[in-house]
């Protein structure tokens, strides 16, 4: 029986038992939900009672058994069910009442929002429980510590009276998380960890008050509150992460540009909302905005970035008759375009849906913990029946000793060693990474690392810098050369930015009517005449070379009537790239490389690192295929990228980890994120998951040892409810002590790659020793 099974069949409540999200009427629910086809809709609703694997079993064969419902998939990491229902057969309002009879609270998620508010209240009442569980704790231990130290009968009475003052309402307050899930899991005839945890604090503080008004011996407050505090470091970190894992997807949302200026009427341009956008309307996009849908350039030309869709940072000169994507940004001039799709079908909201899709299909892994605590709600609760009606008989209706041993079974068996067996590692492991500049951004992504055997890098920003640098710069006069800093100064563009960094601290010409023209490059007035910087056929024009003759992928300069000049730009390797590949393949690991790169740039980075298979021209929706069919074999890819278009891919790996270059949206749809400009991060974080997956399987074997020696001394009555209590808590202080030996973890070391590190460095110091050289010459 699991944590989430049904008790029995549930039957329709009374509608006066119906909450306001069951009484949402059809019109509100078609608004919230996507058109699939004909008359199919998918409508999503975020379910915040959704816990364990067990209540995504619940739900989706609940669900299932609904005739108007096509399919449904519930992803537990963000506590959202997407389901896919037939309009022709039943209406959508009734899912949401179908749910609220399972015992499942559910919201219409509706497009561009989200339940950051509810979800930033409920961490804030997570936060304020856990304080004032510590502070009753601790203060209740301080009492408790002089009543065992032998105190005498009326300083016992008077601590167990102010304990129990301090612990009733910190009890009833701090417990709300754990008391609200419960009562909404019985109300639907269900059961989940939270009952026994529930019932087990409940009756020690019951037992507590009553054994203080009766003057009794002993008293149960710090069990309770202690119980209490442990088990909401466990629910506040689990908070976190899940709060974390629906970033990326928000991200993304924010990279959807609110709406577009409609040109339809060239004299009266208006502003339309995204979601009135339609397929066939004129729109103007601005430099420094971002496409709201997909379109077609009609008028303009502009350089634009779409590393969102290729991931390669080089900007991108359009032109009319170019199509261009949702989301895209357009950096120097501005165009006009004709909508080909509307928001609902544009290439982000693609990207949106394949990411949200492949973080769904992971497998919706759930923790150890959760894993092996599936039979311990019904199984204590059984448990603990049975030793209260066994002492019934043995003690001839004895139901004070009875109840007494029954709680002692409750408090001795409580989940509070298993239930830090996971988030104690988690979080030390954490720790470990971050002393490295590793952040990890959910704890169970310790054990997917661990278990992959196959290794996916992206290339522009993960095996490269991401930032073009010169590597070979031309030989100038100081005339020239002033130009050129003056020039490339005053332009943003990335390549500019690299030629002056190549030049930093050299004094630039004095130029006049400066213009910079989108899609070619930036030109200026010298004394000498007309001076310009950019693609090599825009230059020529000026120069004496025939354009049609260039075929230089390289930045030109030239003066009027001069003669071109190239700087050779390249985007150089991490340092530690070769060492860290080599290592990864020496540890028996199948290393690869997908790039949106051509195939002789990616060939080339794959020859220089020693990767025997590499993909080049790769798409977002061509990643993410890959890395599923790998999957759908067997293997557990670990994927390392940094850019938008790797997102779907990051979701969809078994792990993944992106360097802090990277995109917003490839970190957040990311499990682990580096900020040091080394790959050896990579055999780092591997190699803490594989030490922190150890460490969870022994706290298991622990808390199992313990639980297993604990219980028959309980159920026999050789353990009192204080001994219960004092048993609990070392449990706990054993396995946080050996949670702490990973602190004890040293990096593991590897050979780099000298020829490569050396002649990263020598390209690096190339335009500064050119340019010396030019200095010393003049």
């Amino acid at each position: 029986m699991s944590c989430c099974q049904t008790l029995q069949s549930t039957e329709p409540q009374d509608s006066g038992q119906q909450s306001t999200a069951q009484r949402l009427d059809e019109e509100r629910v078609r608004a919230a939900s996507r058109l699939v086809e004909g008359q199919l809709y998918q409508t999503d609703f975020t379910v915040p009672d959704m816990h364990c694997a067990a209540c995504i079993g619940t739900i989706e064969r609940g669900l299932n058994s609904m005739d108007q419902v096509v399919s449904v998939r519930a992803n537990l990491t963000t506590r959202t069910v997407a389901v896919v229902w037939d309009a022709e057969r039943g209406p959508g309002s009734a899912i949401i009442n179908f749910l609220a009879r399972l015992g499942f609270d559910a919201n219409l998620q509706f497009l561009g929002e989200n339940d950051s508010a509810a979800t930033d209240d409920k961490g804030r009442l997570l936060l304020r429980s856990l304080a004032v569980a510590g502070f009753a704790a601790a203060n209740i231990m301080l009492l408790s510590v002089s009543v065992w130290s032998g105190a005498d009968l009326e300083t016992a009475k008077l601590f167990h009276l102010i304990s129990g003052l301090i612990a009733v309402p910190a009890v009833v307050y701090a417990g709300q998380p754990f008391f609200t899930s419960a009562l909404k899991a019985l109300s639907a005839r269900r059961l989940n960890m939270d009952v026994p945890i529930s019932l087990a604090v409940l009756l020690a503080l019951a037992m507590s008050v009553f054994e203080s008004f009766t003057n009794g011996a002993e008293a149960y407050f710090d069990a309770a509150v202690t119980l209490l505090f442990f088990l909401l470091i466990g629910r506040y970190l689990d908070h976190l992460m899940r709060q974390k894992a629906r970033g990326a997807v928000d991200q993304l949302a924010q990279l959807t540009a609110k709406g577009g200026v409609c040109v339809d009427d060239p004299k009266s341009p208006t502003f339309v909302a995204l979601e009135d956008i339609s397929e066939g309307m004129r729109l103007r996009v601005h430099p420094g905005e971002r496409l709201p849908v997909d379109g077609r350039i009609v008028q303009g030309q502009t350089d634009v970035d779409r590393s969102l869709v290729t991931g390669e940072a080089a900007s991108v000169v359009c032109r009319e008759g170019d199509l261009l994507e949702a989301g895209v940004l357009n950096q120097t001039g501005s165009i006009d375009i004709i909508a080909t799709s509307d928001c609902r079908n544009s290439f982000l909201a693609e990207v949106t849906k394949m990411m949200d899709a492949a973080e769904r299909g992971r497998g919706l892994y759930v923790g150890i913990a959760d894993r092996m605590a599936r039979l311990y709600a019904p199984a204590v609760h059984l448990l603990a029946l049975a030793t209260f009606i066994g002492w019934m008989i043995y003690s001839g209706g004895d139901w004070h000793s009875s109840i007494y041993t029954s709680i002692a079974v409750l408090i001795i068996t409580c989940p509070c060693a298993l239930g830090l067996a996971v988030p104690v590692v988690h979080v030390i492991g954490a720790h470990q990474l971050m002393r490295r500049g590793i952040m990890i951004r959910d704890g169970s992504a310790f054990e997917r690392l661990a278990e992959v055997d196959h290794v996916v890098f992206d290339k522009t920003g993960t095996l490269t810098s991401g930032q073009p640098a010169v590597v070979q710069a031309p030989h100038l006069d100081m005339e020239a050369i002033g130009c050129v800093v003056a020039l490339s100064n005053r332009s943003s563009h990335p390549a500019a930015k690299a030629i002056a960094q190549a030049f930093d601290g050299g004094e630039g010409a004095t130029l006049c009517d400066i213009k910079e023209v989108p899609g070619m490059g930036i030109q200026a007035h010298s004394k000498v005449g007309m001076v310009r910087l950019g693609r090599p056929n825009w230059v020529a024009e000026i120069a004496g070379a025939t354009p049609l003759s260039m075929d230089h992928s390289g930045v030109a300069f030239a003066q009027q009537d001069g003669a071109l000049a190239f700087f050779e730009l390249e985007d150089r390797l991490r340092p530690d790239a070769a060492g860290t590949i080599a290592a990864l393949q020496q540890a028996g690991l199948k290393v690869e490389i997908l790039s949106g790169d051509h195939a002789k740039t990616v060939a080339a980075v794959a020859g220089e690192l020693g990767v025997a298979s590499f993909r080049d021209r790769m798409t977002p929706a061509d990643k993410i295929q890959y890395i599923e069919k790998q999957q759908s074999k067997g293997g557990r890819v670990l994927m390392v990228g940094d850019g938008i278009n790797d997102a779907p891919a990051l979701a969809a790996a078994h792990a993944s980890m992106a360097p802090a270059s990277a995109s917003d949206v490839g970190r957040l749809a990311s499990d682990i994120v580096f900020t040091r400009p080394h790959l050896k991060a990579v055999l780092i974080a591997r190699e803490l998951a594989l030490r922190t997956g150890r460490h969870i399987r022994q706290n298991f074997a622990l808390a199992l040892l313990y639980n297993c020696l604990a219980i028959p001394l309980a159920v026999t009555g050789q353990i009192t409810p204080l001994l219960a209590a004092i048993a609990m808590s070392t449990s706990s202080i054993v396995v946080i002590a050996n949670s702490m030996r990973l602190n004890l973890y040293r990096e593991p070391q590897f050979e780099q790659n000298a020829e490569s590190v050396a002649g990263t460095a020598e390209d690096a110091d190339a335009p500064d020793r050119h340019t010396k050289e030019l200095e010393a010459a003049a």
